[in-house]
């Protein structure tokens, strides 16, 4: 769907944005029962007064309309990975070593990239409680956050949802992976590396008697295995640009079929239900309208705010998704480097050339020459069926000249959306989700303000300064 034309809408329209991101953030902790009666009236009532000024007040109901179509893609991917995640089930006897649970981590992270963060921590996080019953302490939890909740899921837009939210502006699907891996790489390693050393020393204090009853029989069992073929089936979706909504059908025909070819005992035993899927459908309509003016203003005003550095980039988008909701922070931060870096003039004869020429764009003379050719390269490279049909879109183009000629800002919005949603327990949505379930089952979890004090300050930050230090400190990214 062609995006509509960016009217500069009043500042004072951001404030329903804000009001809904301060409510996710700290109403559970002031009115608990009152939030969770109330969110999706509140959240529809803040979407319905935005929806409201653009379609009456700016006369541009098609920008909400565009908005709205990416609020159906995006729930229909989350939706469907977490129905098909909730019908595969592990089931566990025997105890853990330190280095298998390195390795489940490790594998947790992997996976996700193909469930999503939401996924792979609702599929793997009972299963990592029960191995480690008996010695389970407040850091084996944390760091399944740190890593399968979120630092994991950097490698594809199927992972976390600012990479699909990045994915349906523009940037292509496997662009993450081959411009981050090497950021995700070292995280991973890193926070591995702290794991396997406090789990070791831990391991190390039980008797040696206790260690080896414990970990002397470990057996795995998998149910619901054929639920692989429908998260094939979502993944071959995800790559369906044409017809429209065919994407999103494939999508939904997927979680139908997962979820009633799913045995009962297997749902059962995963404790699914629809709850968690419900909260963020409510909440996220109301974040996909409301927070169409702040991405316009952003888009429109950037220059205005001084930001220059990828490291400001990293810094800001990592510290806004730490405390607020990563995907709307990515989309802002996006918006902003438009606003800065795109020459739209050059956009325009981009386009232009397109239409004009199709694929054919092998000449290409004239002012910003090697702006022009490398906006074109990477349309010819990432969106070569689209090109040929002639139907690239603006955003797709804007997208496109971030890619050739300024991508270490992508790189930096994308890993710290990502990486700093593990900040707190609301950066990003399994966190919360991963504390409750492991609350459920007896296990020691920190406070909010406990979280980030005892584990994320100690031991996330310094890894998060690395990344900064050795990536966007300095320097520019082909």
């Amino acid at each position: 769907m062609e995006a509509a034309h960016i009217i500069q809408p009043n500042p004072l329209w951001i404030a329903p944005f804000v009001a809904l991101l301060l409510g996710i953030a700290l109403m559970p902790f002031i009115a608990k029962e009152w939030w969770h009666r109330r969110y999706p009236w509140v959240a529809l009532a803040l979407g319905a007064l935005t929806t409201g000024y653009y379609a009456i007040g700016l006369n541009n109901g098609a920008r909400m309309l565009h908005s709205f179509h990416e609020y159906v893609s995006f729930i229909c991917l989350i939706g469907s990975l977490f129905v098909v995640s909730g019908g595969i089930h592990i089931r566990v006897r025997g105890e853990s070593r330190p280095l298998v649970n390195v390795l489940y981590l490790l594998c947790g992270g992997l996976l996700a990239n193909v469930l999503g963060t939401t996924g792979a921590s609702m599929l793997l996080i009972r299963p990592f409680l029960r191995t480690n019953k008996y010695r389970l302490t407040s850091y084996h939890i944390v760091f399944f956050i740190f890593i399968v909740s979120n630092v994991g899921g950097c490698l594809t837009p199927l992972g976390d949802p600012p990479l699909f939210l990045g994915y349906l502006r523009g940037v292509p699907f496997l662009w993450v992976a081959e411009h981050c891996w090497a950021i995700w790489a070292f995280a991973m390693v890193a926070l591995l590396g702290i794991f396997w050393i406090l789990d070791y020393l831990d391991f190390m204090r039980a008797p040696k008697e206790v260690r080896e009853k414990e970990t002397s029989h470990e057996q795995w069992r998998f149910d619901g295995l054929h639920n692989l073929f429908f998260l094939g089936l979502i993944l071959v979706a995800v790559f369906l640009q044409q017809p429209p909504f065919l994407r999103e059908a494939l999508m939904i025909a997927a979680a139908v079929g997962s979820y009633f070819t799913t045995a009962k005992t297997v749902h059962e035993a995963n404790h699914f239900d629809f709850e968690p899927l419900k909260e963020v459908a409510f909440l996220f309509a109301g974040i996909f309208a409301t927070m169409v003016p702040a991405l316009d203003w952003l888009e429109l005003n950037s220059s205005k705010f001084g930001i220059a550095t990828a490291g400001q980039f990293y810094w800001g988008s990592g510290v806004l998704s730490s405390v607020l909701d990563n995907a709307p922070t990515y989309l802002s931060y996006l918006a902003a480097s438009i606003g800065l870096f795109v020459d739209q003039d050059i956009v325009s004869q981009v386009q232009q050339l397109v239409a004009a020429h199709g694929s054919n764009l092998s000449i290409v003379v004239g002012p910003h020459m090697d702006e022009i050719k490398a906006t074109l390269a990477a349309i010819q490279k990432y969106h070569p069926e689209l090109l040929a049909a002639g139907s690239v879109s603006l955003e797709q183009v804007q997208v496109c000249y971030l890619l050739g000629n300024h991508n270490l800002y992508i790189v930096a919005i994308s890993v710290g959306a990502v990486f700093f949603g593990a900040c707190t327990y609301i950066g990003n949505g399994p966190n919360f989700m991963v504390k409750s379930i492991a609350e459920h089952a007896g296990a020691k979890t920190p406070s909010f303000f406990g979280y980030v004090f005892k584990f994320v300050l100690p031991l996330l930050l310094p890894v998060l300064a690395a990344v900064w230090w050795m990536w966007f400190r300095g320097g520019v990214m082909e």
